[in-house]
């Protein structure tokens, strides 16, 4: 028998952001003005505990940096959500409003914010199920 960690179930599984910091995405050479180092705690922060967040290597769309995959909550998968890309996130405000978008329940649950179709990016199967699998 598996042990679930206690006050977590399979449907309370909250969502996940990862953020990729490869070859391109995190760099002050290619992406000049942004603090890359703080771009993560800040969205932690932001976050409050509602969703982890982890540093992936290079995650293949080196054109969109930086990127932000939010993958959904187990209750947002069950209700359709899937994991939604988003590039070019450079700026405190697009980090906010993930962040507000994860609090209130992210994809399958919440609208995002309408600002965030600007930053909405479209990947390759490939590049999906890397990430995914």
């Amino acid at each position: 028998m598996i042990n679930k960690p206690a006050g977590r179930t399979a449907t309370s599984a909250p969502c996940r952001v990862t953020v990729c910091r490869g070859c391109c995405c995190g760099d002050a050479a290619k992406i000049p003005g942004v603090d890359h180092t703080g771009q993560i705690p800040r969205l932690r922060a932001a976050l409050d505990g509602a969703a982890p967040v982890r540093a992936s290597e290079c995650l293949d769309v080196c054109d969109q940096a930086n990127v932000v995959v939010v993958q959904p909550s187990a209750a947002g998968r069950a209700a359709g959500g899937r994991p939604v890309w988003l590039g070019l996130v450079n700026d405190d405000e697009a980090l906010a409003d993930i962040a507000a978008w994860i609090r209130a329940g992210g994809p399958g649950l919440a609208e995002p914010p309408g600002v965030l179709d600007l930053y909405a990016i479209t990947v390759s199967r490939r590049v999906r199920e890397g990430l995914e699998g």
